[in-house]
């Protein structure tokens, strides 16, 4: 059996952050949203039952919220630089897909969240 796609999902990570172009959204943060598709090959890891055969979940997060502790103007430059960072933490990712978004926005409108998303390969 084969498999054509595997994909690690992390779904609703929920991290504190100060990104924003207005100097209050960097003095009073907000809370992120984060969904990660991250495709690698795990068929080592299905058959044997083996974490060296795929990529750690939690070694994702540690990624994930160094980057985002790191403060930016722009969500756009945010998910940028996750995906940098899994790539280079994580060779065997070919591909990162993330969304990030930004929960109760400062910008004068009922709205819960704004977002960006991007799909970036090796």
């Amino acid at each position: 059996m084969k498999s054509s796609s595997m994909y690690i999902r992390i779904n609703g990570l929920k991290l504190f952050a100060y990104h924003g172009v207005l100097p209050q959204e960097n003095k009073v943060g907000a809370e992120y949203t984060i969904d990660l598709r991250l495709r690698t090959d795990f068929a080592r890891a299905a058959e044997n039952d083996e974490l060296e055969g795929t990529v750690s979940y939690a070694e994702v997060y540690r990624s994930v919220k160094d980057e985002m502790q790191i403060p930016s103007r722009l969500l756009e430059h945010v998910i940028y630089r996750i995906a940098r960072r899994l790539f280079d933490d994580f060779s065997a990712l070919t591909e990162v897909n993330i969304c990030l978004y930004k929960q109760n926005p400062p910008m004068g409108a009922d709205c819960s969240q704004v977002g960006v998303e991007a799909t970036y390969t090796r």
